[in-house]
């Protein structure tokens, strides 16, 4: 969603840049090189702003994915649009699991009055063919295990039938919503991602209870912290003051149960809140500016 710390530091920070430091983004020539391999967002008012095309004009899978790498060597936010949307990296190097400390930390931009959790999601490339298609594993954070969190949660999001409307979406568990455009904001065609061929498509992932409220002190929506856990959330593990530091020891599989891994090649991250109604503050979706193997600083 627009950040409200973009509104208050205009004049500080340009529309769509990252607070972040020079050497959290890598590059082919530094020791925290990743490279975006899919790059597959919910609906959201940051998604179909921009030209996504290839060189041929085309928009494809990744023509999109090569776009948020740009991004992310430009230290510019990629965002992940509503629940599920996520985006998947892999690093130059296996990042080693340490028996203490944070192993990798990742950039979003997240304030005390505005964030917007990103489960993170891990993966060794156990048969080495460079690909993410073996078994993720979910990192623990403060909300796994409570009741109000779910799993195997599921949503499908519906291509708009005009332009500039709201996307409708339906979930596994008899819910329904739309996630509205506004267009005091954006003026794109659609929030639905155009490189999605189907009129429909479904995002699965792990979704947590929504800290959105509205403030009448304030007169404004504000999304509060969770304790721990999560990419553009400022909660207890920040590090830098903004970057969130990730163990990949807190690695679980599906069924809740710790999982040993000794390094890991892949990284995910997955919005992790279906809320759509924050007035004209729009969606809850997650925003990433970079990654960073801690191990090597």
């Amino acid at each position: 969603m627009q950040k409200t710390f973009r509104l208050l530091l205009a004049a500080l920070l340009p529309l769509g840049a990252c607070n972040t430091d020079e050497d959290l983004i890598g590059s082919e020539s530094q020791p925290n090189a990743f490279t975006v391999v899919e790059w597959t967002p919910a609906p959201g008012q940051f998604i179909g702003e921009n030209d996504y095309a290839g060189p041929d004009g085309v928009v494809t899978a990744a023509s999109a994915a090569a776009w948020a790498q740009k991004r992310l060597e430009a230290h510019q936010y990629v965002s992940l649009g509503g629940f599920g949307g996520s985006i998947t990296v892999r690093f130059a190097h296996p990042i080693a699991a340490g028996s203490s400390g944070y192993d990798f930390a990742i950039r979003g931009n997240a304030i005390d009055t505005s964030n917007e959790p990103g489960i993170v999601w891990v993966m060794p490339d156990r048969n080495g063919n460079g690909r993410p298609d073996d078994t993720w594993y979910e990192l623990r954070g403060s909300e796994t295990g409570k009741t109000t969190t779910l799993v195997d949660y599921e949503v499908t999001y519906y291509r708009p039938d005009a332009p500039q409307s709201d996307v409708r979406w339906t979930d596994n568990r008899g819910g329904e919503g739309r996630i509205e455009y506004l267009p005091h904001h954006h003026r794109q065609d659609s929030y639905y991602p155009a490189w999605i061929e189907a009129d429909r498509y479904t995002l699965k992932g792990t979704r947590l209870e929504a800290h959105n409220r509205y403030d009448e002190g304030k007169k404004q929506w504000v999304n509060y912290p969770y304790d721990w856990g999560y990419v553009d959330n400022a909660g207890s593990d920040l590090i830098d003051g903004i970057a969130v530091g990730f163990r990949i020891a807190n690695a679980i599989d599906a069924s809740g149960a710790p999982v040993r891994l000794e390094s890991i090649d892949f990284i995910r991250v997955q919005t992790g809140v279906n809320f759509q109604s924050a007035g004209n503050i729009g969606e809850v979706s997650t925003e990433v500016c970079g990654f960073e193997d801690l191990t090597r600083r």
